[in-house]
């Protein structure tokens, strides 16, 4: 093999491995992103960019209350056949193959990801009424809602207000309650299907920092 040829070799290998270790950190340990939604004004507005911490998912821990979380989206909302009380979101007609799989979950090709707060702990009765959040009977101080913002039904579909979360679950909302598609409506998010959590805001530069 010719000097030129090794180089080429070497150089291949190289990419290769840098690959490989870039898609491990991304998935295991910690990666970028970029708001997309509206859902979590006014703590996060869109384009902002956001450093997800993965360890979650990787030691399948589960997050505190207040913690802000990224998920699978789920694929449909609950049917009315559903536990009301337990309500879990479905994750329906997901990928099969092994390719599939590795495009889908590694590569995040054509995957749609909610981001969260997380509300509701396994086993917590959580209630929403009047305005206001309950969590087993006492109301949930929420001081990272914009002043006057009040939670209810965002529209006149399925809405969970009255629930108790499952064993391995979490119940999550926006902070933009009026326009936030999230627990409410689709059922509480397996432990499973969480992504990570948000640990740093680091654009714009400005609001570089942990996010709370």
């Amino acid at each position: 093999m010719s000097n030129r040829a090794k180089n080429i070799v070497e150089w291949i290998i190289c990419i290769a491995v840098a690959f490989i270790l870039a898609l491990l950190i991304k998935y295991f340990i910690g990666t970028p992103t970029v708001v997309k939604q509206v859902s979590m004004k006014p703590t996060l507005i869109e384009n902002q960019r956001l450093i997800l911490n993965r360890l979650v998912r990787t030691t399948k821990q589960m997050p505190e209350r207040g913690d802000i979380i990224t998920f699978e989206a789920p694929s449909n909302s609950i049917q009315e056949e559903s536990d009301l009380i337990h309500p879990v979101a479905r994750y329906e007609n997901g990928p099969t193959s092994w390719w599939e799989k590795f495009t889908y979950y590694v590569l995040e090709i054509g995957k749609e990801s909610y981001i969260k707060r997380v509300i509701g702990l396994p086993g917590e009765h959580v209630e929403i009424k009047d305005g206001k959040v309950y969590i087993n009977g006492e109301e949930l101080q929420e001081d990272y809602l914009a002043e006057g913002m009040e939670t209810g039904p965002r529209n006149e579909l399925t809405y969970y207000s009255d629930l108790i979360v499952p064993e391995n679950c979490v119940f999550a909302m926006g902070d933009n309650r009026k326009d936030s598609m999230d627990c409410r409506e689709f059922g509480c998010i397996p432990l499973e299907k969480i992504e990570g959590k948000v640990w740093i805001r680091f654009w714009p530069f400005n609001l570089f920092g942990k996010v709370q």
